[in-house]
């Protein structure tokens, strides 16, 4: 097989080093340095880190803040967000650079089985999830009483705390105005609540 012609990019070898890239950004939390780059790289200097770091910030894989740090674009880990959650009545639902903090690794245990729902309705309130907020689901927990859970009860999801006794199971809001939830019929737990996120504008 022919060398490729100066000034071509081979694209396999790229994608390669943005995996290899993202792995580490998921493992440590934080950029590389140069050095380390040239190691998962199998580069032998930092200029030619420099190179495929420029290749990268054209692509939009990376970018430089005001300081010239690099921050991670399409490297670091993005949730899905697969729809709202009714949190009212229940309704169908260069040289060495500084380690950067990961809001992934901060609130996420098991990625795999998180996802993110966005609240409407006030009924947990009272433990400081309000409309509009974004909460972090884990459906790979087990729910234990006294967590917050995402579920569907008799065919329509809600959010609420898991209180449990003996057998008996009862959905708890966090908001004086509405009452205690118990299935007649059907019970399935989605998920966990594990964390909320919210932006102020």
């Amino acid at each position: 097989m022919k060398d490729m012609k100066k000034g071509t990019i081979d694209h396999t070898k790229v994608q390669s080093r943005v995996a290899t890239l993202k792995q580490f950004y998921q493992r440590k939390g934080r950029m590389p340095s140069f050095s380390e780059m040239a190691q998962l790289f199998r580069l032998r200097s930092k200029g030619a880190v420099a190179k495929v770091v420029d290749q990268m910030e054209k692509q939009g894989v990376l970018r430089r803040d005001s300081t010239g740090r690099l921050i991670p674009r399409s490297v670091n880990h993005s949730l899905r967000v697969l729809g709202a959650v009714e949190a009212g009545f229940p309704s169908p639902a260069e040289e060495e650079i500084a380690d950067t903090l990961s809001l992934d690794d901060l609130l996420i245990e098991n990625r795999e089985a998180t996802f993110l729902l966005r609240v409407s309705g006030d009924s947990m309130n009272d433990a400081g999830i309000l409309p509009g907020d974004m909460v972090l689901v884990d459906r790979g927990r087990t729910p234990e009483s006294g967590d917050i859970v995402v579920a569907e009860v008799d065919g329509q999801w809600t959010m609420k705390y898991l209180r449990k006794r003996g057998e008996s199971v009862t959905l708890v809001p966090a908001n004086a105005r509405y009452k205690p939830i118990r299935p007649q019929r059907e019970l399935k737990i989605a998920g966990v609540v594990t964390g909320v996120v919210r932006k102020y504008k």
